[in-house]
């Protein structure tokens, strides 16, 4: 499996630091992602794959994974329950020894990181984790003083990150009194309370209803345009729309790493326009049109048709409408939903596979 790279090649680290109150998050442009790409750039990669696998006796969790990830994004790895998410996460984190391949986190081997470097990395796991009769504000500071965080440097940090997640109102609160949505956001707390470069987080919208779901996305954009890197384990398919980048896992496999604009491309076949004229037309006026690769009908009046560039296809779609004397209605181009995207690209991965088990069989009979 070839090595693709997440973000744009060279891109310096923003420094971190804590948030104006009334700063307002800022959307960045997806960055670039480049298959095959080597370790060549000056910046180290924030993480790195290389070959991974993962056996618990015979059941493969993580099979041959290979990414590279610079710093200052958001990539969401995204797939079913039972997918491999959180055993990439725990292998990263060093809970975890991988069976094979290798993986560098800020550098190094988590495995065997020194003491200092925990301090550089913040982890969210999917299960709440923390003591239920201590208060929201000492289960925060317990966590800072784990990591080496003195009186002073803590009597800062915990009140600004529990500003930050908005639990200071329910700092005295005892943690096990805590709503679910609430407990996620004091998880969050506690990864980020030692101010970590790098963030793992496992599911943390897990169980969250969708505004609450919004209000935890909207801290992790503020943290990624704030310089940290965050990798975002999650089974909302949906949710690959708010990352710069997303790794669509399935049986242990990475099926494919790009942007959410290039993901729709390879699952769709390129871009994707719906015509509506004024009444029924053949599709097949489209045959022959240059840039039409597909032509689904959907409606005695309209079409969905695939093409290489929505752009420079659709005036050559409107002439060959007008052609017949119908007139277009409207011509917009469409955006497959990620529920849609994931299931064509997982079943493209399974089409692939059993061609692949067609042919090693058809050797194996020709070798008999």
């Amino acid at each position: 499996m070839t090595s693709p790279t997440v973000g744009p090649e060279g891109a310096q680290p923003t420094p971190i630091r804590d948030p104006a109150p009334t700063a307002e998050p800022t959307r960045r442009a997806a960055p670039a992602v480049q298959p095959n790409a080597r370790r060549t750039s000056p910046v180290e990669p924030a993480v790195v794959l290389e070959h991974v696998s993962k056996l618990f006796d015979d059941v493969i969790a993580v099979e041959d994974v290979s990414l590279m990830v610079p710093p200052g994004v958001i990539l969401g790895v995204i797939g079913p329950s039972g997918s491999g998410k959180t055993t990439t996460i725990r292998m990263l984190t060093g809970g975890l020894l991988p069976t094979s391949g290798a993986v560098h986190v800020l550098g190094r081997d988590p495995g065997h990181f020194p003491a200092g470097y925990r301090r550089r990395i913040g982890y969210m796991p999917q299960a709440f984790a923390h003591y239920p009769d201590l208060s929201t504000r000492e289960n925060v500071d317990f966590v800072a003083s784990l990591y080496g965080l003195g009186w002073f440097a803590r009597r800062r940090r915990v009140p600004s990150v529990l500003r930050t997640v908005d639990l200071w109102g329910a700092r005295a609160r005892r943690a096990g009194k805590l709503s679910g949505g609430m407990q996620r956001r004091l998880e969050l707390a506690c990864a980020l309370v030692h101010d970590p470069a790098l963030l793992f987080l496992d599911e943390p919208t897990a169980g969250l209803d969708p505004l609450l779901r919004a209000s935890i996305w909207e801290e992790l954009h503020r943290l990624r345009d704030s310089g940290r890197t965050l990798l975002v384990t999650t089974q909302y398919v949906n949710e690959a729309e708010e990352c710069d980048a997303v790794a669509l896992i399935s049986r242990g496999r990475l099926l494919e790493l790009a942007p959410p604009d290039e993901l729709r491309r390879r699952a769709a076949g390129g871009d994707l326009v719906e015509v509506v004229t004024d009444g029924p037309i053949d599709a097949g006026v489209f045959q022959g049109v240059e840039g039409v690769t597909a032509i689904r009908t959907i409606g005695p009046n309209a079409v969905r048709l695939t093409v290489d560039d929505a752009g420079l296809a659709t005036p050559a779609v409107i002439e060959a409408v007008s052609a017949t004397g119908r007139s277009v209605e409207s011509a917009r181009e469409a955006r497959l939903s990620f529920d849609e995207v994931f299931a064509a690209l997982v079943e493209a991965d399974e089409r692939a596979r059993e061609a692949a088990g067609q042919s090693t069989r058809r050797q194996a009979e020709a070798q008999a």
